[in-house]
């Protein structure tokens, strides 16, 4: 059986891409890959991640635009920049706590 590995990330973290210039609010977490195989193989072999690790749903930003990304854990890094995030989604699902974090807003109802 294989051994599923705990999220190095939680929801409402802030990430970056190690090698490409985006960042984003993790949203949801897979514990393992959980996409379609075209997806998959539509990434290039050299840096193909494995798929038996978290994978991060995020509401992500770029320079130019906002988007969805599924991003491996391998992948990412915190974003320390303290920069609100963008994306429109975010304030749908998250209030930005005291600290700068994001929360969800279902946890503010208990």
């Amino acid at each position: 059986m294989d051994k599923i590995r705990n999220a190095k990330f939680q929801i409402g973290q802030v990430v970056r891409h190690r090698l490409y210039p985006f960042r984003g609010v993790v949203f949801d977490i897979d514990p393992v890959f959980d996409n379609t195989d075209e997806w998959y193989e539509s990434i290039p072999a050299e840096v193909r991640p494995h798929k038996d690790q978290p994978f991060y749903h995020l509401f992500a930003e770029n320079a130019d635009s906002e988007y969805i990304a599924y991003v491996s854990e391998q992948n990412l890094m915190p974003d320390t920049s303290d920069e609100p995030v963008r994306h429109p989604q975010v304030a749908e699902i998250f209030i930005k706590d005291a600290q700068g974090r994001y929360r969800p807003r279902s946890t503010l109802l208990h």
